[in-house]
C-alpha cells in the first residue's frame, strides 16, 4: 500500500477533501464488520435504510446536525453501534421521520432547499 503526504492550505480544503482520508482509514480498519447502508433519493427526501438486528426502539439514539446523521446505540443496549452518515445537502428535521422494523432501520431524511443570503447593495 502506497500513501502520500497531502498538503492541506488554507485555499484548498474543502469539506470533502478533510474526511476523504478519514473514511479510508475507517473502512480499512472496519474490515468484514462494515454495515452496508442503502442510499436512494428523490427530489425531496433521502431515504437510509440500515441493518440493526437485536436492537430496539429504546436502544437506539439518532442525531442529526447539518448535513450529517449519527446513529448510536445506548451504553445498556444488548449491541454496540456507532455510525455516522454525511450526506451532500443539509437535512430538514422537520420532514424527516425514523422507523424501525424487523430489524431494520429505515430514515426517510427531508431534503432543506438552500437558502441564498445575497443582499444587494446600492451603488452611490
Amino acid at each position: 500500500m502506497f500513501f502520500a503526504p497531502a498538503v492541506r492550505t488554507a485555499r484548498f480544503a474543502p469539506r470533502a477533501y478533510d474526511r476523504s482520508f478519514e473514511r479510508f482509514v475507517n473502512d480499512a480498519l472496519a474490515g468484514g464488520n462494515r454495515r452496508p447502508v442503502g442510499v436512494e433519493q428523490d427530489d425531496k427526501t433521502w431515504t437510509l435504510t440500515l441493518d440493526v438486528p437485536g436492537l430496539s426502539r429504546d436502544d437506539l439514539s439518532i442525531g442529526i446536525e447539518g448535513a450529517v446523521v449519527r446513529i448510536e446505540s445506548k451504553a445498556e443496549a444488548k449491541r454496540q453501534l456507532k455510525v455516522a452518515y454525511e450526506l451532500p445537502q443539509d437535512i430538514d428535521v422537520a420532514t424527516s421521520e425514523a422507523k424501525l422494523e424487523n430489524g431494520v432501520l429505515t430514515l426517510k431524511l427531508g431534503k432543506l432547499a438552500p437558502v441564498s443570503n445575497v443582499q444587494q447593495l446600492a451603488i452611490n
